[in-house]
């Protein structure tokens, strides 16, 4: 729809121009810095930062009900930048003006309810938010839209210029930031740090698919990230991991979605997100903040943290029921098929506590919780997933196992709906589940498969001729082969024939 066919009062909120003002802010000693620098840390503490709106107050002008009506009519435009994340443009990044708003598909991916017999398997009704339906088929395009937006908006200013962008990254990080990277080539040019064969074949390709140059080290991803740091700090760079603000400025994007697609009710909701480096629940806990202070929502959703026993550092820190004895220590991990979660020393940890109580205190009570998985149990419930009609990764197993575990801890009410994350796409995460089925999992993965889990194909080799290429099968020798085939998978699968006519 073209916006003059919208109602009169709601055509001049429909396509928003740059307004506001935005700067960083760190968390540790408050200093407020200006938005027009690449910044990472806090120059005087070292700190991580937000991104702040001093004039959020403006926001609160125009009604949660205008809002919402707002975004369901932004919905209907088809104007490219206002499709993606870029629809929520006066709460992720209202100094930008559109055309330098880069959209490659990213966001508004689909609510999946889980059928009946999945359902009944864990309890409560539920949901896969399937962001591996982004266009890097992951998550990490919402920070990278953003991120890539943002510097596009400094090279049209004049800013920056010949922009090398790089990453450190368990595989999700580096296809995004490679493929936003290259959608503005040559003036951006990217390099990933991978740690060396912790990395799957499947999100390897996608960065070298890019034109991204690959640096594979060894060590696991938080060697990965002191590097890049070390080079963020020496050599005009631009940072693309979470440590940067506008990362989680566009993975906030994820609750507002939510928010829409579930009319904006979320009493008795249940967010529930795996933990890697802390970003994602950090963008999530500040976007319902966000759209609650506005009005928007009425109600804070719950939200769950999820880790595997392999890599819970943040788990851990939150074990401990007196926040004031509360001190976070990072882990050593071990080797985890949520590959994208195997962080010991989340960047965003920072943010995370800053903004677990600020959730607490809006809340009223206690709603923000962690709950800790083991491998056999993402790996079992990923599989059993995808058995039920979705394309879950192992973070989604992650997360479903995670639903599970909170139901025991009687986190999750009956009377209470799920929405889960499954940050990626299944294929990319393929090689756990040839593991899986080939009984092959080295014994550091704690896993023993479950042989009613596991399904490989069945291969019919009749005796006699065969069809091979270029030398096909004609007349009785066909006839023959179909026939000994067909009736060797009907016994297979125990089929009866047809009665008569």
């Amino acid at each position: 729809m073209k916006p003059e066919d919208f109602p009169e009062n709601i055509r001049s909120y429909l396509i928003p121009g740059p307004t506001g003002r935005l700067t960083y802010q760190c968390l540790g000693c408050k200093a407020v810095f200006d938005i027009k620098k690449l910044l990472y840390t806090c120059p005087d503490c070292g700190q991580v930062l937000l991104i702040d709106d001093p004039d959020a107050d403006r926001l609160k002008a125009i009604s949660g009900k205008m809002w919402r009506r707002i975004f369901d009519y932004r919905k209907m435009l088809s104007i490219s930048a206002l499709k993606g994340i870029y629809r929520y443009h006066e709460f992720l990044g209202p100094i930008m003006p559109l055309d330098a708003v880069i959209y490659l598909g990213e966001g508004h991916t689909p609510l999946v309810a889980a059928n009946d017999r999945l359902q009944q398997q864990v309890g409560v009704p539920f949901y896969f938010k399937n962001d591996g339906q982004n266009p890097s088929a992951s998550f990490k395009d919402r920070g990278m839209a953003s991120a890539l937006s943002y510097i596009n908006y400094l090279i049209r200013a004049g800013e920056v210029s010949d922009i090398l962008a790089v990453c450190a990254s368990t595989g999700d990080t580096s296809a995004a930031a490679a493929l936003y990277s290259a959608y503005l080539s040559p003036k951006v040019k990217s390099a990933v740090l991978l740690p060396h064969k912790k990395v799957t074949p499947q999100q390897l390709s996608q960065p070298l698919g890019s034109g991204a140059t690959v640096f594979e080290i060894p060590g696991v991803f938080d060697d990965c990230m002191k590097v890049v740091e070390a080079l963020s700090e020496k050599y005009p760079v631009a940072l693309l991991n979470s440590k940067n603000a506008w990362r989680i400025l566009g993975q906030e994007s994820y609750a507002y979605e939510i928010a829409q697609d579930l009319e904006y009710d979320l009493s008795k909701k249940v967010i529930i997100v795996p933990i890697g480096n802390a970003g994602n629940i950090t963008a999530i806990l500040r976007g319902f903040i966000k759209f609650f202070e506005v009005g928007i929502i009425e109600t804070l959703p719950k939200i769950i943290g999820v880790q595997s026993d392999h890599a819970d550092p943040v788990y851990r820190y939150y074990q401990q029921p007196d926040p004031d004895q509360r001190h976070f220590q990072p882990v050593t991990v071990q080797p985890s098929v949520a590959q994208a979660a195997m962080i010991g020393n989340p960047v965003s940890m920072p943010r995370v506590i800053h903004l677990v109580d600020r959730y607490n205190t809006l809340s009223g009570d206690p709603n923000v919780f962690f709950v800790r998985v083991n491998e056999q149990q993402i790996m079992d419930w990923q599989l059993k997933a995808c058995r039920n009609g979705h394309i879950a990764c192992t973070h989604g197993g992650e997360c479903l196992a995670g639903l599970v575990t909170a139901r025991r801890l009687n986190y999750v009410a009956d009377d209470e709906v799920a929405i889960l994350d499954a940050t990626a796409h299944a294929i990319k995460f393929s090689d756990f589940q040839n593991m899986y089925f080939d009984q092959a999992f080295p014994p550091e993965f704690e896993i023993s498969p479950n042989p009613d889990l596991i399904n490989q194909p069945i291969l019919v080799q009749p005796s006699g001729p065969v069809p091979a290429p270029e030398k096909p099968l004609l007349g009785t020798e066909l006839a023959q082969f179909v026939t000994t085939v067909s009736e060797s998978i009907a016994n297979a699968l125990d089929l009866k024939g047809k009665p008569p006519l």
